[in-house]
């Protein structure tokens, strides 16, 4: 049974980290909870120790005989602590050690995660961002905290990501370390800027019907979620997904084909990579009507006229913003008569230009909105490389790697 650290600092989204343990202790992990002493002025040890089935302190004199500030960090598989608040960041970037969860964190060998959560001025300050430069540079997670309602009136970005996204990246990197123990420790796309796109684009007819796809963009939010796992920086155009948002990762939210075309080629400018998982509306009604339009009464109905839309991946292809940034396009392709799945996406990756072609057999509506996916992942050079049926997260994975093996 993998074994997790549950740090919680004193922030009010402490109380949000019960949801967190919960949700651990349930997907079938040991959890130990190690609070400091502020934290448990929002939630109460008993709550913590009701929660795992362990007790619960913060001092490194308990139970002296088991060395806990050592022995906890030796054994965990993952360091994970939510809230993160500027007091706990400045303390790990300098290896203070004065209370039991700090010590934790100085033993520890495996993953270390930190969800920052404080008000805007804190997370700007400039100490904090030296900090969280600091524990990045020796490879922690520190992800970039959420935009929304803070305590009080105040809004802004230092807000707690959601619990289950957190919980999502905790997972990717156990599963991670399972795999590859070696490698987990690595935050391989650190320093990366990368830009996904998700979700189905709309092209109204009128004011209240559009023309659109059955996307439901869980596999590029996937995407985003584990770059961000493993330390990029990352940007995701998301087009009419309603999903919370990945932890650690700025959201831009369109609707057209146009909008996600704007907003793609803005965030690419200085990306390493871009990867299209968006599904544009290849169409477009050539008008668009200022009202609704009506039934007729004699039982006629309007015709309309359709126009090509943009095609942004071949578009980015064709005119990189830089010379190594590399294109990733996915294809969702049926077979029919005339040919067969790969050979539609062998013709797709030759007319679009990018250097990976991600490739889905959707016949008879596979895919869509599941939660696993398998896929076929063509290069430039004639290469191909299937992905297994797995989780959306875990073809996520697979997929980084081989974009990886481009940049090396």
């Amino acid at each position: 049974m993998p074994s997790v650290v549950l740090g919680v600092s004193g922030g009010i989204a402490a109380y949000k980290a019960c949801e967190l343990l919960r949700g651990l202790t349930e997907s079938g992990h040991d959890v130990t909870v190690v609070p400091t002493a502020a934290a448990l002025e929002f939630v109460g040890a008993p709550t913590w120790a009701a929660l795992s089935g362990k007790p619960v302190t913060t001092e490194v004199w308990s139970s002296v005989h088991e060395v806990p500030h050592v022995r906890i960090g030796e054994h965990a598989d993952l360091v994970l602590v939510a809230p993160a608040t500027a007091d706990l960041l400045a303390k790990a970037a300098h290896g203070l050690a004065d209370d039991l969860l700090t010590n934790t964190l100085l033993t520890a060998r495996c993953p270390v995660l930190f969800a920052p959560a404080m008000h805007t001025e804190m997370w700007e300050h400039p100490a904090t961002q030296a900090n969280v430069a600091t524990l990045r540079e020796r490879g922690a997670i520190v992800l970039e905290p959420a935009v929304g309602r803070l305590t009080g009136a105040d809004s802004g970005k230092g807000r707690l990501p959601e619990p289950s996204e957190i919980l999502h990246i905790a997972l990717d990197l156990l599963a991670r370390r399972l795999h590859n123990p070696d490698a987990t420790t690595a935050q391989d796309l650190a320093g990366r800027r990368i830009v996904v796109s998700a979700g189905g684009t709309r092209e109204y007819l009128d004011p209240v019907r559009f023309l659109s796809n059955r996307s439901s963009g869980l596999q590029g939010y996937a995407l985003a979620r584990t770059a961000a796992g493993r330390g990029a920086q990352v940007t995701l155009v998301a087009a009419n997904v309603t999903l919370p948002d990945p932890a650690g990762v700025n959201v831009v939210r369109v609707e057209t084909t146009a909008q996600l075309r704007e907003a793609v080629l803005a965030a690419s400018a200085d990306a390493d990579a871009v990867v299209m998982a968006a599904a544009p509306a290849d169409f477009r009604p050539l008008t668009t009507s200022t009202a609704k339009i009506k039934k007729a009464d004699d039982g006629t109905t309007p015709s309309i006229e359709l126009t090509q839309n943009p095609d942004i991946l071949a578009e980015l292809s064709g005119n990189r913003p830089n010379d190594d940034i590399v294109v990733v396009g996915f294809a969702a392709e049926t077979g029919d008569e005339a040919a067969t799945v790969l050979q539609y996406a062998q013709a797709k990756l030759a007319k679009k230009g990018c250097d990976l072609l991600v490739v889905n057999d959707v016949s008879g509506g596979r895919v869509f909105g599941e939660s696993d996916n398998e896929a076929i992942v063509l290069d430039a050079n004639g290469g191909a490389v299937g992905i297994p049926r797995a989780s959306k997260s875990a073809v996520a994975q697979a997929i980084w790697d081989r974009v990886l093996t481009l940049w090396s």
